[in-house]
């Protein structure tokens, strides 16, 4: 098998538009972890009433995706985060989701 670069790896338009989206997410939310958290308590003490109550939270927390979700700095470092793992998934055979696992300890 050829060895493939990832500057000419061509990638197909579900990893584009939604695989890659799908990783910026994930990350985002880890970067806006204080949010996360402050929205998800405020929904928790509010209960029923959390639309009206956690407005405040809801907006900093949509704010804070959102500048993530538009930074084109971003969007390249999980593109090329994305063809790393593609590549090694081509070159193993195992999925990512399968390597960070841990493997079972020997007694």
């Amino acid at each position: 098998m050829e060895a493939v670069n990832a500057e000419e790896m061509h990638l197909r338009h579900v990893e584009t538009d939604v695989l890659i989206p799908k990783m910026m997410r994930e990350k985002a939310k880890e970067l806006c972890v204080e949010k996360v958290e402050a929205f998800g308590k405020c929904c928790k003490e509010s209960g029923f009433f959390m639309v009206f109550k956690c407005r405040e939270e809801n907006s900093a927390l949509k704010e804070c995706l959102t500048q993530h979700y538009r930074d084109p700095v971003f969007f390249e470092e999980c593109k090329q985060e994305y063809i790393r793992e593609k590549l090694e998934f081509i070159r193993t055979g195992i999925p990512m989701k399968n390597r960070k696992q841990k493997l079972p300890t020997s007694m």
